[in-house]
């Protein structure tokens, strides 16, 4: 099954995220359960996620959208995980 993880950044919070860059692209390749991903650019800027999990439920999707070490620093405003169907691509 695939969810997405939508994540929003706080307003002014990108060195945040670029001082976390690297725990959470570890946190990516430890987990191994990223399907894809990337950030939402806004005005030039990266200003939130999209991550596509591949688990086998919205528990473990939680659960790993948690642990993210984004979520762990502040960095998000809002996250949604959801079931998500891939149909293209």
């Amino acid at each position: 099954m695939f969810f997405a993880v939508i994540c929003r950044d706080k307003p002014g919070a990108l060195q945040i995220r670029l001082d976390t860059r690297e725990k959470h692209l570890a946190y990516i390749k430890e987990t191994g359960i990223v399907f894809m991903a990337g950030p939402f650019i806004e005005e030039g800027q990266m200003a939130g996620s999209l991550v596509i999990l591949e688990t086998d439920s919205l528990d473990a999707a939680k659960e790993w959208a948690a642990g993210d070490p984004y979520a762990a620093a502040g960095l998000f405003e809002t996250v949604s995980v959801q079931e998500w169907k891939k149909v293209i691509g």
